[in-house]
């Protein structure tokens, strides 16, 4: 797919992609354990931007590969963030009660089904990812490896726990950079790499993908915390000011909007600058970072 299809075209054609991916790898509703199975599709289908298997698509074809071949990575970084998003709603966690304009799992299928739907996903993402067609750089065993590493206690599951620790607790800009660092930008840039490692793309490449990744995922998370204070829970599909309401140290909080906003501004500008070694073939890339920067949901 070309740099010459406008970006709006390029997400719509990619989500559908996916969409349809992970309803051929998902366990129909009608198969036993029929309740589990719902639940799943549920918060997977629920209308999700699937930005992290967009990116890694788009990462694919910046490293001059078909895309095709990262479909079983983009699909499997989709359920680890669907299983997150799922726990991460439960009453334990950060208690919400709507995520992505519907009601959570829990609300719907009770709090033990969306713990176990959450770890089906989880578990699944794994099985997904081993179907990856092996190329001369890596195998399956690598890409398993970039996944798991990613999912696991120095990534996005310790993030969450030091966001819970967080709460009510006064936290400087440099642990919550760590923060998200762990829990928003490593599968971002996770995503990125795994379709770049799909279509054995070169360690250069990978390493500009990793800052690139590191940069988009914290300006990412900088218009997050920006967005939950600025726009309504109809727009985003989610409770605003639930940050504020469980005193969680966010960028606004601590620099301010005009600043965060700036923050925000100059990782994407890193970010952007990062893509140098892709020349014209990382324009899509570029492209996405600036629709991260300026969306408003």
């Amino acid at each position: 797919m070309g740099n010459d299809i406008n970006l709006k075209t390029f997400v719509s054609d990619h989500r559908k992609r996916i969409d349809e991916a992970l309803n051929s790898f998902l366990p129909k509703s009608t198969v036993r354990p029929k309740t589990l199975h719902k639940s799943m599709r549920y918060s997977l289908f629920a209308g999700g931007k699937r930005l992290r298997p967009v990116l890694c698509l788009a990462a694919s074809e910046a490293c001059g590969g078909d895309f095709a071949n990262a479909i079983p990575a983009a699909c499997a970084v989709e359920c680890i963030h669907t299983y997150s998003l799922i726990h991460d709603d439960l009453p334990c966690m950060d208690d919400d009660d709507m995520r992505r304009g519907k009601p959570t799992n829990h609300k719907v299928f009770g709090e033990p089904v969306a713990v176990l739907a959450g770890d089906a996903l989880l578990t699944l993402a794994f099985e997904i990812i081993s179907s990856t067609k092996p190329n001369k750089k890596y195998n399956n065993g690598d890409m398993v490896k970039e996944l798991a590493l990613t999912s696991g206690s120095k990534h996005l599951v310790g993030g969450q726990v030091l966001d819970l620790e967080g709460e009510n607790e006064e936290i400087n800009s440099r642990t919550l950079q760590f923060i998200h660092s762990s829990k928003t930008a490593a599968l971002l840039t996770s995503s990125l790499k795994l379709g770049a490692m799909s279509v054995g793309a070169s360690q250069k490449k990978l390493s500009s993908l990793e800052e690139f990744g590191q940069c988009t995922g914290l300006a990412f998370q900088v218009i997050d915390d920006i967005l939950d204070v600025t726009q309504s829970s109809e727009t985003l599909g989610k409770s605003a000011g639930k940050d504020e309401a469980v005193n969680k140290a966010t960028y606004p909080s601590i620099h301010g909007l005009e600043k965060s906003k700036k923050i925000a501004e100059k990782l994407t500008v890193k970010a952007i600058d990062s893509l140098k070694p892709f020349k014209n073939n990382g324009k899509r890339l570029e492209e996405l970072a600036h629709y991260l920067l300026d969306r408003d949901y």
